[in-house]
């Protein structure tokens, strides 16, 4: 990340930079298996799973440098035509951001908050799949720099539509 730099308070003197961690939570969980248990015989057969991954992520300004930043999974798995399950967690933190200049604080929300959000969702998705009856899942790790970096080239070639991983 860039070098960071005081900023200037109105009566002209410099704030140190600061960034804190108040709260991660679950702000919202979904587990879907639409086929059970005729898709668990399925699974056994010798058709390979098809696995999708749906991330995005949305912030919130709640006014004095209060940030809510929320990390959506969406993760669907199918054999054949018949969706196996889907597993839907949006994971969630509240950050207390201050003394930042607009474009740092904008890579904070969107580079360096997520990355400490997506172990937590990581963990939720890996045990919603596995108490939903199915093999265990384990996310691969995201590149979130390289996201938010894509989303700001997209942005400043006119592209409003937001950066979803699919793999």
């Amino acid at each position: 990340m860039a070098e960071v730099t005081p900023a200037e308070q109105p009566n002209g003197q410099a704030t140190t930079p600061q960034l804190v961690l108040q709260k991660i939570y679950v702000k919202d969980v979904s587990f879907e298996a639409p086929n059970a248990p005729q898709v668990y015989q399925e699974i056994n057969q010798n058709e390979q799973p098809q696995v999708q991954l749906n991330l995005a992520q949305k912030a919130s300004d709640l006014g004095n440098d209060l940030f809510e930043v929320v990390l959506s999974l969406t993760l669907t798995c199918t054999i054949g035509t018949r969706t196996a399950y889907l597993a839907e967690v949006q994971q969630a933190g509240l950050f207390g951001i201050a003394g930042f200049a607009d474009a740092e604080r904008d890579g904070i929300i969107g580079s360096y908050c997520p990355n400490l959000l997506f172990p937590y969702a990581r963990q939720l998705v890996s045990s919603l799949v596995l108490e939903g009856g199915f093999p265990p899942f384990l996310l691969q790790p995201i590149n979130f720099d390289a996201l938010y970096a894509e989303q700001r080239r997209r942005q400043e070639n006119g592209d409003t539509t937001p950066a979803v991983l699919n793999s």
